[in-house]
C-alpha cells in the first residue's frame, strides 16, 4: 500500500508542470515551511536584543533560503540534489548561536559585534559541511541513529525554555508571566493542535501559520496588539556581505562545526525520503551522487546565508510530505519556491510586520516547534532496540547536555576552552554520546 501511495505522482522529477500548477504547488510548499524559515531569526533576534536588526535579518534569511532552494532544485555544477529540497534556517544551530551571542552581549558587545562573531563562525562552519559532503559514508560510522536521536532530543528540550519565555511575555517584559500572556500563548497552542488533527492535509501542513494568524487576531481582541499602530516601511532589503564586520573565536567554532556534522546526517535522511516519494533510486551511484550533491547544496546554502548575515540553512523534511500530498515531484517547482522566497525577502516591510507579532503568540508557536524537534529525536531513539549499554549512553548524554543547559554556572570556573565547547546542550550531548558509544563495550558481540 505504501509503495503504491508513493508511486501516485502527477508530475515526475524532471517534468515541467504548467505555470499555474507549479505556482500553486510552490505556495503549498511555502505554507508548510515559511514560519520555520523565519522563526529562528525571530528567536535569536529577540533573545539577543537585536530588535533594530530583526527586519533586515528576516529578509536575509528569506533570500538565503530562496537561493539555496533554487540551487538544490536546479543543481548547477552538480551542487544540489536536483529535487525539491526547500532550504531554511536550521533550529539545529540555535543553541550554539545563542551561546556565542550571549558571550559577546554579556561582555558588553554591541549588536554589530554580536552579529559579526555569529556570522563569521557560521561562514567557516559551512566549509565543514561542504567537505563532509564528500565523505558521508565514513561520517555515518560515528554519527549513528543513537547519537542523532540524542542530539535532536537534547536540542528540542533545551530550546523549550526559549519558547516558554516568549509565551510568558518575553525577556524583560514588565508583564512577564501575566495571566493574559499565558492565555494567549496557550490559545495559539490549542489552535495548532486542533488544526493538526484535521483530516484535510493542507490544514495540517498550515497549522503553525493558522495558529499564528489566530493568535494575532486574539491579541487584537485582547487589546494586546493594534493593527492601526502597525508600522511598515517600503525599504528594499539590499544584501551586504559581512555587513556587521568579521570576527572569529575558535572555541565557539568547535561546537558549531560538530552540529554541521549532525545536520549533514539529517539531510541525508531527508533526501532519502524525498527520493522514495519521488520514485528515485535509494541505492547505487545515482543515489550517492544525489546525496553528496544535496549535502553539498546545504553547505553552499549555509555559506550564502552567512555571507548575507543570516544563519545556517538545512533541508526541511516537511516538504517531502507536500510532494506526497500534491503528487508533484517536479524539481522545477523548487525553482518557483526559490524565486518566491527571494522576492519576499526583498521587502523588508515583511520582516517589520513579523517582528511585531506579540511575544506570547510567537512563543506558543515556537514552543510547539521546539517540542516537535524533541519528539522527533525521541522517535528516532524509539526505533532502536535499546539494550542496557544504549540506555546508559542516552541517560548520561542527555544528563550532561541538559544538566549544563539548566545550570550553566556549573562550568563557571572551568577554562574558556571547556566552557565554550560544552555550553551547548546538543554539542555536549552529542560529544558525550560519541565518546560513550566507542568507550562502552558492546553487549551484542
Amino acid at each position: 500500500m505504501e509503495s503504491e501511495k508513493q508511486s501516485e505522482l502527477v508530475y515526475e522529477l524532471d517534468e515541467k508542470p504548467p505555470f499555474f500548477e507549479s505556482f500553486l504547488a510552490a505556495i503549498q510548499h511555502l505554507l508548510a515551511s515559511f514560519i520555520a524559515i523565519i522563526a529562528p531569526t525571530l528567536v535569536i533576534g529577540g533573545a539577543l536584543a537585536l530588535e533594530t536588526e530583526i527586519p533586515y535579518l528576516i529578509s536575509m534569511a528569506l533570500i538565503a533560503s530562496g537561493l539555496g532552494t533554487f540551487i538544490q532544485a536546479y543543481r548547477p555544477f552538480g551542487i544540489g540534489a536536483g529535487m525539491i529540497c526547500v532550504q531554511g534556517t536550521s533550529f539545529t544551530f540555535l543553541s550554539v548561536i545563542l551561546s556565542a551571542g550571549f558571550l559577546v552581549k554579556n561582555a558588553g558587545g554591541s549588536p554589530s559585534e554580536i552579529m559579526a562573531l555569529i556570522v563569521t563562525i557560521c561562514f567557516f562552519g559551512s566549509f565543514i559541511q561542504i567537505g563532509l559532503s564528500q565523505i558521508l559514508p565514513k561520517i555515518k560510522r560515528a554519527i549513528t541513529p543513537l547519537v542523532t536521536g540524542i542530539v535532536i532530543t537534547s536540542l528540542g528540550m533545551s530550546l523549550i525554555k526559549v519558547g516558554m519565555t516568549d509565551l510568558a511575555g518575553g525577556n524583560g517584559a514588565e508583564n512577564f508571566g501575566a495571566t493574559d500572556n499565558l492565555i494567549l500563548g496557550v490559545f495559539v497552542i490549542a489552535v495548532i493542535i486542533v488544526m493538526n488533527n484535521f483530516n484535510n492535509n493542507w490544514i495540517r501542513l498550515s497549522s503553525i501559520v493558522i495558529g499564528l494568524v489566530a493568535g494575532v487576531l486574539a491579541a487584537v481582541l485582547m487589546d494586546k496588539f493594534s493593527i492601526s499602530e502597525l508600522t511598515v516601511s517600503s525599504t528594499v532589503a539590499i544584501p551586504v556581505p559581512f555587513k556587521y564586520g568579521f570576527d572569529f573565536d575558535l572555541m565557539l567554532f568547535i561546537p558549531l562545526a560538530f552540529l554541521f556534522l549532525i545536520s549533514s546526517v539529517e539531510t541525508t535522511g531527508d533526501i532519502t525520503a524525498n527520493c522514495m516519494i519521488s520514485r528515485q533510486p535509494i541505492e547505487g551511484p545515482s543515489y550517492l551522487s544525489r546525496i553528496k550533491g544535496g549535502v553539498l547544496g546545504d553547505g553552499i546554502s549555509s555559506l550564502i546565508a552567512s555571507l548575507l548575515n543570516s544563519f545556517p540553512n538545512t533541508t526541511f523534511s516537511q516538504n517531502t510530505g507536500v510532494i506526497q500530498i500534491t503528487g508533484i515531484a517536479s524539481r522545477h517547482v523548487g525553482i518557483y519556491v526559490g524565486v518566491i522566497l527571494v522576492v519576499l525577502g526583498l521587502f523588508q516591510g515583511l520582516g517589520e510586520i513579523l517582528q511585531q507579532i506579540p511575544k506570547p503568540v510567537l512563543g506558543g508557536a515556537v514552543l510547539v516547534m521546539f517540542g516537535t524537534v524533541a519528539a522527533t529525536g525521541i522517535k528516532i531513539l524509539a526505533r532502536l532496540e535499546l539494550d542496557r549499554r544504549q540506555i546508559m549512553v542516552i541517560a548520561v548524554s542527555l544528563g550532561m547536555g541538559l544538566g549544563i543547559s539548566m545550570v550553566p554556572d556549573a562550568l563557571g570556573q572551568t577554562p574558556d576552552l571547556i566552557r565554550n565547547i560544552f555550553s551547548s546542550a546538543p554539542a555536549t550531548s552529542g560529544l558525550s554520546a560519541i565518546f560513550l558509544s566507542f568507550a562502552l563495550p558492546r553487549t551484542d558481540l
